[in-house]
C-alpha cells in the first residue's frame, strides 16, 4: 500500500480514482512493451458482436498462455520460408544468419540470465512433464534408507502423477511419495513449516521437489532456504518452475539449486505447447559419470557426427537435450525472448508488485465481504487467486468473460487473475473489478 500511496501521490490523483489507473499508465516506463503483443478484440475472444466487439479485451490469464509476441509471427514466418528456400541447407547456411544446427545457443543465451545461470546450465527440449522426467531418470537414485521424493500437496497434477510414476519405476513403495500439507484451515504452506519437515524427514529424501510458485495459490516458495535447507540433509532439490519463469526473478546458480525445469507458454509467451526449458548446475558440467537418458544430440558436438555409437556428452545442460531443437516452437521463444532483453526481471517485478497491490486493494474495497484473496501479499508474482461464495462464483466468471476479461477458472470457486508486467495496465485492473464488483451487486 505505501507504493500505491506515494504513486498516487506522485501522479496528484486519488487512489481510488479512474483517474489514479490512467495517470499511473501514462507515467508507465515499461508502457512501450504492450505494443509488441497481438492483444485480441472482445469480439475474438466472446463471439460477440456488440458495441465493444471492436475493442481490446482485457487479457488478465498470462498464467495459463501468454499473448502473442509480434516478433514470434515474424520469426516464425522466417523459418517457414528459410525452409522453403534453404531445405536441409538451412541446418548450416541461413539467410539470417539463426542457422538451425546452433538455435539452442542462441536461445540458451538469451534465456540463462532470466533465471540467474550461465548459459551453460540452461538447456532447451520438449515440453515441460518430459523433462521433469528426465531430470528425475538422472537425479533420483533410491536407496533402501533415502528413497522419497517430497512435493506439495496440491501440486499441479501432472507432477504429481511424473512423481508418483517415477517411484512406481524405481519400485519403490507408495509411501516414497511424500507431501507437504498446509496446516489445518491454511491453503498456503509456511516455510517454516517446510523447512521443519526437511529437518525431521530430510535422511529419508532423495528428492525435493517443489513449485517455485505455486499454481494455485500463486504463492512463491523461499526457493534459496529450502534448498539449503534441503541440501544440509543430503537431498538433491529440483524445482518445477512454470509459473514463476519470466514472472519473479530466479538466481538458480546463486541459490546451488541440482535442477529445475519450466514451461514457456504462460508469462514467457512463446505459444500454446511451447517448446520448455530446464536447468542444471554448473557443479555437473562434465560429470560424466552422471547416469541419464541419452540421445544424439547430447552427444559432444565436436564429434557428434563421427557416428562413433560411443557416447560422450556435451558439457553442461546441452549433455541432457536428447534431440536436436525443434526450429518452429524455438522461434516463438526466441521471439519473446527479444522482448524481454528490453527490460529485467527486476524492472518487471516492481511493475508486477503495483499491479497486484492495486488489484488488492480494489478487491478489498470493492467486493472484499465476498471474496478472500489466498495468494500471500508478501510472497507472490502476478497472479492473484480468488475464492468466491459458491453462488456468486458461477455468475462473476461468466460476467468477466462475457465482457471480455479473460481470466481463468478452478473449480469449485477460485477465479486466477493475473495482471502481466508486459503487456498489462492499471486500467485493465480498475475494468476487472468494475465486473467483479458489477456481478456481485446484481
Amino acid at each position: 500500500m505505501d507504493r500505491l500511496e506515494a504513486a498516487a501521490q506522485a501522479q496528484s490523483v486519488a487512489l481510488d480514482d479512474d483517474q489514479f489507473a490512467q495517470a499511473m499508465d501514462a507515467a508507465d516506463p515499461l508502457g512501450h512493451l504492450r505494443a509488441e503483443f497481438e492483444i485480441p478484440t472482445v469480439g475474438q475472444v466472446t463471439g460477440n458482436t456488440g458495441e465493444h466487439a471492436d475493442s481490446l479485451c482485457t487479457y488478465l490469464c498470462g498464467n495459463s498462455l501468454g499473448l502473442l509476441p509480434k516478433r514470434s509471427r515474424r520469426i516464425l514466418n522466417e523459418e517457414m520460408d528459410e525452409w522453403a528456400t534453404k531445405g536441409v541447407v538451412g541446418h548450416h547456411h541461413h539467410s539470417k544468419g539463426r542457422s538451425w544446427i546452433s538455435y539452442r545457443k542462441l536461445i540458451v543465451e538469451k534465456m540463462a540470465p532470466m533465471f540467474g545461470a550461465a548459459p551453460i546450465e540452461v538447456g532447451v527440449m520438449n515440453t515441460l512433464t518430459v523433462n521433469i522426467h528426465l531430470m528425475l531418470a538422472a537425479f533420483y537414485k533410491p536407496t533402501a534408507t533415502r528413497n522419497r521424493i517430497l512435493i506439495e500437496s496440491k501440486a499441479f497434477p501432472s507432477d504429481h502423477y511424473a512423481v508418483e510414476s517415477q517411484i512406481q519405476w524405481h519400485n519403490q513403495p507408495a509411501d516414497a511419495l511424500l507431501l507437504a500439507e498446509p496446516r489445518a484451515g491454511e491453503l498456503t504452506l509456511r516455510t517454516s513449516d517446510i523447512l521443519d519437515l526437511i529437518e525431521r524427514r530430510g535422511d529419508e529424501i532423495a528428492v525435493v521437489m517443489l513449485s517455485g510458485l505455486q499454481y494455485y495459490t500463486g504463492q512463491v516458495f523461499d526457493m534459496e532456504k529450502i534448498t539449503a535447507a534441503a541440501q544440509a540433509k543430503g537431498c538433491i532439490v529440483g524445482w518445477d518452475l512454470a509459473h514463476a519463469a519470466g514472472n519473479v526473478p530466479l538466481k538458480l546458480h546463486d541459490w546451488n539449486v541440482d535442477f529445475a525445469c519450466w514451461c514457456t507458454y504462460k508469462y514467457m509467451n512463446s505459444g500454446p505447447g511451447g517448446i520448455s526449458g530446464f536447468f542444471v548446475h554448473e557443479r555437473y558440467a562434465q560429470d560424466a559419470e552422471l547416469t541419464r537418458l541419452t540421445g544424439w544430440w547430447a552427444h559432444d558436438e565436436k564429434t557428434r557426427f563421427e557416428m562413433s555409437n560411443r557416447f560422450v556428452p556435451n558439457r553442461g545442460a546441452a549433455g541432457f537435450e536428447i534431440s536436436n531443437t525443434p526450429i518452429l516452437t524455438a522461434a516463438t521463444l526466441l521471439g519473446s525472448l527479444e522482448v524481454f532483453e528490453q527490460t529485467s526481471m527486476e524492472d518487471l517485478q516492481e511493475k508486477s508488485v503495483l499491479l497486484t497491490t492495486y488489484l488488492e486493494y480494489l478487491l478489498n474495497k470493492y467486493a472484499g465481504q465476498h471474496i478472500r484473496i489466498i495468494t500471500p501479499s508478501d510472497s507472490r508474482g502476478a497472479q492473484l487467486s480468488l475464492l468466491f461464495a459458491t453462488d456468486k462464483f458461477d455468475a462473476v466468471f461468466k460476467d468477466l468473460m462475457s465482457a471480455g476479461v479473460i481470466c481463468d477458472e478452478r473449480k469449485p470457486n477460485c477465479i486466477r487473475i493475473a495482471p502481466v508486467p508486459l503487456y498489462n495496465t492499471f486500467s485493465d485492473v480498475k475494468r476487472c473489478v468494475d465486473i467483479i464488483k458489477a456481478a456481485l451487486i446484481r
